[in-house]
Parts: C-alpha cells; sequence; structure tokens
C-alpha cells in the first residue's frame, strides 16, 4: 500500500494562511502524475509553524480531497509525547490511511525514551505509524537496536529513513522484523536503499517532478532497474537545488516559478531565498524549460 514515490507535500500559503484551493490543485495534480501517496504536515509542508487547528484541517481537507485514490499519509509528530497523539487521533478521525511521527526535537530523550514516546503513540492510536529518523533536525537518532524493538510493535510498520547514512540504513535493516517498510526520506539516496529493500521514497523533489519521481520507482519494482538507475542521474541536479538552503525554502520558491502555486509565502523563521540563490534556482529551472513565472 505505501510503495513509490510519496510527495512530502508543501502548504501553499495567501496572505498568511493556508491557501486550500491551490491545495486542492496540488493534490489533484500529484495524482495525475502518478504520485503515490501524500504526506501533508510535513517538515516540507511547514508543520512547525501550523498551528495545531491548522494541522488537522490540512491533513482533513487533503483526506477528502484525495477520496482513496492514493493513501494519504499524515504528518503527526511532535516533541510532546501527548501532543502526538493527540495529532496521530485527529488524523485517524479524518481517514488518514497511515501516520508519520518524528523523533522528538530539542528534548534529547534517551534511546528508552524514544522507545517509550513511540510506544506511548501506538498503544494510543490503532492507525499505522511510520518512524521519522530525520538526526539533522532534531539531534536524536533511533538506534538499531531501539528501531529493532519498535518494528516488533503492532502499529509501526516502517520508518521514514532521513539520516543519509547508508551504513546506518543497513545495521537498522540488520535488527527490524521482516516486511518492516525501508522509505527514504533523503532524495540522495533514495536509490541506493532500493538495494536493501527499500520500498520508495517521502521525497522533497517529488513536489516538482512527480512523475519523473514515480516512474524511478515503478521502472525498478518492474525489473528495469537501468532505466530508473537513469531517472535518478537525471533528478540529482534537482536534488541539489532543492537543498541550495534550508527545506522547503527552495522548492516552495521551484513551484511558485514552475507556475505550481500562486503565492510565494513562508512563515518565519523561514524566510525567502537569498538573492543570489534565487537566481540560481531561476536560471536552473529556465536550463530545463520549466520557469513559468519571469
Amino acid at each position: 500500500m505505501f510503495r513509490g514515490s510519496m510527495v512530502a507535500l508543501i502548504t501553499p500559503f495567501k496572505n498568511g494562511e493556508v491557501d486550500y484551493e491551490a491545495l486542492e490543485n496540488l493534490v489533484e495534480w500529484h495524482i495525475a502524475e502518478g504520485t503515490d501517496a501524500l504526506v501533508p504536515c510535513g517538515t516540507t509542508g511547514e508543520s512547525a509553524t501550523l498551528s495545531h487547528a491548522e494541522h488537522k484541517e490540512v491533513v482533513s481537507f487533503v483526506v477528502k480531497k484525495v477520496r482513496g485514490r492514493i493513501p494519504v499519509i499524515a504528518g503527526t509528530g511532535s516533541n510532546s509525547t501527548r501532543e502526538a497523539i493527540e495529532l496521530a487521533q485527529a488524523a485517524k478521525e479524518v481517514g488518514a490511511d497511515a501516520h508519520l511521527s518524528i523523533t522528538p526535537y530539542y528534548n534529547k530523550p534517551t534511546q528508552e525514551g524514544l522507545y517509550l514516546h513511540f510506544k506511548a503513540i501506538q498503544d494510543a492510536v490503532a492507525l499505522p505509524m511510520i518512524l521519522y529518523n530525520v538526526p539533522g533536525r532534531t539531534a536524536v537518532s533511533l538506534s538499531p537496536e531501539t528501531m529493532g524493538r519498535l518494528s516488533e510493535l503492532p502499529h509501526v510498520i516502517g520508518v521514514k529513513e532521513a539520516t543519509g547514512d547508508l551504513k546506518y540504513a543497513a545495521e537498522m535493516m540488520e535488527k527490524v522484523k521482516s516486511g518492516f517498510l525501508l522509505i527514504s526520506g533523503d532524495d540522495f539516496t533514495a536509490y541506493a536503499l532500493l538495494a536493501m529493500g527499500g520500498v520508495g521514497a517521502i521525497s522533497v523533489t517529488a513536489n516538482i517532478l512527480p512523475k519523473q519521481n514515480h516512474e524511478m520507482f515503478a521502472s525498478y519494482f518492474a525489473g528495469d532497474r537501468e532505466r530508473a538507475q537513469k531517472i535518478f542521474f537525471e533528478m540529482l541536479p534537482f536534488h541539489r537545488m532543492m537543498f541550495v538552503e534550508t527545506n522547503p525554502i527552495p522548492v516552495k520558491a521551484a513551484a511558485y516559478y514552475m507556475g505550481r502555486i500562486p503565492n510565494l509565502e513562508y512563515r518565519l523563521p523561514l524566510c525567502p531565498l537569498s538573492s543570489a540563490n534565487e537566481a540560481k534556482l531561476r536560471d536552473f529551472l529556465k536550463s530545463q524549460g520549466l520557469l513559468k513565472i519571469s
């Protein structure tokens, strides 16, 4: 059910509020382009600056607009276990197919604290849960041993692996139970993780190249690894451009300049690209024939 190109969906804003018309247009475009699952309210969706009410409404809106055509994995993580449970419960109530829960940031819990955090969530909410391990943002990482323990819990079905460390990924997959889903959370290592049993990616670049990202995974799973590898390397310059500054600043700007969202707005503390990187992005999109807003 959860396989292929799963987009870490951006959240469009207009005059400081969520632009639901633009969000609906993104949902329909992704489905038409072959995106395999939508992941609203993750890091790329600026969840950190959404109020809880907005967070719940965005997830509910996406679920309603998708109408069961592809899975919706709701971002629900928090550094407060109680808040993470609240967001997970809300996702379940509106019909999300699974939820994505990040390692608690700032608190810097121990491995036992991390285990107890996720166990408390899955005990409280009977909804498939995908762990999100991204130490570059949270300052903590689930050890392979802790990941193995968590994989035995009934509602923990997989991990969004965003360390970018292939050695770690291999050691983690050595510890988890059979059938545990390995989902890339790092576009640069998405293809490599397939060799370890990966099932796809929760992708930033899929916001602007949904068809290509879908086709890379579809080709791989169909046995055409040569074509999958070719697409991966064709997308590599896009991956680099999407991380010239903190995600989601570049990808949201790219979506705007490609005409996919009508307004380019962030919420502080995120701010627009520097003038040098904005020029670099626009020149890159123009070179690819994708620049629509001059």
